[in-house]
């Protein structure tokens, strides 16, 4: 703004001279104030809220987890990690006779309120069917220990008829490897050079069923202890498509023949502490890189969108989709059936020798 007031107020070589005193102020502060970690933080407390942002929803997050534990509600990501760390105690080898001790209670506990808190739908009932039958596992190997033993006679007396109790089928197992689907590294750098960023698509709606076999595809991304802190917001409907299109800055010029635009949120109430808070970017991206591969089996094609952190269009996309304050937006993705005639750009990628370095200790 004030950029723009002084190109109409002054000579044009009068402005590119305040650029270079601005930029060489700048520079001198950012060397200031980079010399410790407690002078950036007074740097981003008093001269920049770049980050002010984010650690409201940091912090907002942490309130909320810890909220729904104390409150006895529906525990889902403390039971989804604390399952998905009974898995690697069972799979290790060797397994040590008594593993799991520091958190084999809470995991219990939150076992017992997942089931007590609110009627099972189908989602609900195959993750509490996966920590039955792991809980199960773990309690048939695991050695005699005092916390471990209260632990099991609360888990035994856990009453939930719905769940097969008999042969437990959603524990560590061995992969068939010989029975591997028939796709080769060469099918698959194939599938990798088509996937191009498309930005002209046909009028042409896109399937649900189809975009749902792609999110499928997504939720077997690898997530940090399974707890897979984020969703997916799909709009397909053109309104709303476009009303979406026009938050991120990078969809000028092309954004009117999007036929289908992903918003893909991270959920920071899903950790415990501050140290896990960039997993929803991970997580979100593993899960986002699917989504875009299997959408190209599908005869679909795509365009990831950059949602750079700006405080008015992260408030305008908060708005649309009601977001919590501990809910980010990761990115976004355009997608649809691609015009045979619309151009993409060449990208030319970095070199493998630029980017590989094999190491050493």
């Amino acid at each position: 703004m004030i950029y723009q007031f002084l190109q109409e107020k002054f000579p044009t070589d009068w402005l590119e001279k305040f650029k270079e005193i601005s930029k060489s102020f700048e520079i001198l502060m950012l060397q200031i104030f980079s010399y410790s970690g407690f002078m950036s933080s007074l740097y981003y407390s008093f001269f920049s809220e770049k980050f002010r942002r984010e650690h409201h929803s940091v912090i907002l997050g942490r309130l909320k987890y810890e909220q729904r534990l104390k409150r006895n509600q529906k525990p889902r990501y403390l039971l989804r990690r604390n399952i998905h760390r009974l898995e690697k105690g069972l799979l290790m080898r060797p397994r040590k006779d008594v593993f799991g001790t520091l958190y084999i209670n809470e995991t219990v506990d939150a076992y017992k309120n997942c089931i007590n808190s609110s009627r099972m739908d189908n989602g609900d009932f195959d993750e509490i069917q996966w920590a039955h039958d792991v809980l199960s596992s773990y309690f048939e190997v695991v050695g005699s220990n005092f916390g471990v033993d209260r632990a099991k006679r609360d888990f035994l007396n856990i009453n939930e008829n719905r769940l097969n109790s008999k042969n437990p089928s959603k524990v560590p197992f061995q992969r068939k490897i010989e029975s591997s689907p028939p796709i080769t590294i060469d099918d698959f750098l194939e599938l990798a050079k088509q996937r191009k960023s498309v930005r002209w698509y046909l009028n042409k709606p896109v399937p649900r069923e189809d975009i749902d076999k792609a999110l499928l595809a997504a939720t077997l991304s690898p997530s940090a202890c399974n707890r897979q802190p984020y969703e997916f917001r799909v709009f397909d409907q053109p309104d709303s498509v476009q009303k979406i299109a026009s938050l991120p800055r990078g969809t000028v010029g092309f954004r009117g023949n999007i036929p289908a635009i992903v918003v893909i949120i991270g959920k920071l109430d899903a950790f415990f502490d501050e140290r896990d808070r960039h997993l929803i970017y991970i997580d979100a991206s593993l899960a986002a890189m699917s989504f875009i591969l299997s959408l190209e089996t599908l005869g679909l094609s795509s365009c990831a969108l950059n949602w750079p952190d700006i405080k008015e269009t992260e408030l305008k996309m908060r708005d649309e989709l009601q977001l919590a304050p501990n809910e980010r937006v990761i990115m976004l993705i355009a997608f649809g059936y691609p015009d045979p005639e619309g151009l993409v750009a060449y990208s030319q990628k970095k070199s493998l020798t630029e980017i590989r370095q094999y190491c050493s200790t």
